[in-house]
């Protein structure tokens, strides 16, 4: 054998060894049965037999002991379809063992730790994910919403930069940041990354709800209301995007249109007193007063601790009803309540003379 057969002989056998030490190459790849099997118990799962899927692992593993994936697909079904955390943990680790260079493993390792409160091994799954693949976005997002958990700003803010390094228009990282700089008071700057985030998903719901909320501590109500009527194009059923914009077309003299979103709240939820007691404002100023009284009345009886409610039920018995005595009470439960009003106290004071 030739000199330079020889050292090329041995520099593939460097290179395949360090290939596999690395966890690249399945010492036991699947035949085309068992992967048939994987495929379907990969199907089970998602319609929900979570038994069926195990049984049929199970049977794959020993058939095929040293095959990672199977093992990682068996501590996904053992944590998400049975519950399971401890089985999952061990069938996690098994695959890792056969393939260390697994960041989906990890992640889902991390996932499992994080479901038995034991962070620090969380943080160190998802760390080693990154660092055996630096782009794996998943782990980057988990890491900082872990850091966030803790209050750990700084940490979470690093990671999301990070992550929008590569990824500049990964949704979880603009939006993660974007809440994070708003907590810490740095609207403009959250504000700018909710409308990145908007600009490269215009349905993200939950974006354009912080935008408005962004826009309505800076008193800019036309964009408040703008962005509030994106969320709810884009989330139908997002509450509070139709509350606050009922609010604010309410502030605007435009009662028909914040009665329309106040009742929307209400489909979605209808035990919302607040909606009901915006609605009774309306009502009265509209001079529908049965339906007013209906809205005030179901307002306090939602919520018998609502001091506003009982305020404006006290002023519509006094009103637009002129029955002083049922005003009084409601304005005594105001009180009794914490309710100061210097109007108040004077009729108080007046009707127990």
């Amino acid at each position: 054998m030739s000199l330079v057969r020889y050292r090329l002989l041995i520099l593939f056998g460097i290179c395949f060894w360090g290939y596999l030490i690395a966890g690249q190459v399945d010492a036991a790849p699947l035949n085309d049965l068992n992967k048939r099997s994987v495929e379907r118990a990969a199907e089970l799962f998602k319609a929900g037999d979570a038994d069926g899927a195990i049984a049929l692992l199970n049977k794959v593993v020993e058939l095929s002991p040293s095959n990672a994936e199977t093992y990682h697909l068996l501590g996904r079904v053992y944590f998400h379809g049975k519950k399971n955390p401890h089985e999952a943990t061990d069938a996690l680790l098994h695959a890792l063992k056969l393939k260390p260079v697994y960041p989906e493993a990890l992640n889902d390792l991390a996932e499992v730790y994080l479901a038995q409160g034991k962070s620090a091994e969380a943080e160190q799954a998802l760390r080693r994910a990154i660092e055996v693949d630096p782009r794996h976005d998943d782990s980057y997002a988990d890491l900082a919403k872990l850091y966030d958990g803790r209050r750990d700003v700084a940490a979470a803010a690093k990671v999301y930069q990070s992550l929008l390094a590569f990824r500049p228009a990964h949704p979880d990282a603009l939006f993660g940041l974007a809440m994070l700089q708003a907590g810490q008071g740095e609207n403009k700057a959250a504000h700018d990354l909710f409308m990145r985030l908007t600009k490269a998903n215009p349905k993200h719901a939950d974006a354009w709800y912080h935008i408005g909320r962004l826009a309505e501590r800076g008193n800019d109500l036309l964009e408040a209301a703008y962005a509030y009527k994106q969320a709810v194009a884009a989330k139908p059923d997002l509450v509070d995007a139709h509350y606050n914009l009922g609010f604010i077309l309410r502030s605007q003299g435009k009662p028909v249109d914040a009665e329309r979103e106040f009742l929307e709240v209400l489909r979605y939820r209808p035990e919302y007193a607040e909606a009901h007691m915006n609605l009774g404002v309306i009502y009265a100023g509209l001079n529908r007063l049965e339906e007013a009284e209906q809205a005030y009345e179901r307002a306090v009886e939602l919520k018998p601790d609502y001091a506003e409610g009982h305020y404006n039920l006290g002023v519509f018995y006094e009103l637009h009803r002129k029955d002083l005595a049922k005003a009084l009470a409601q304005y005594h439960k105001y009180r009794n309540l914490g309710g100061r009003d210097d109007r108040v106290e004077r009729i108080v004071g007046l009707g127990s003379r």
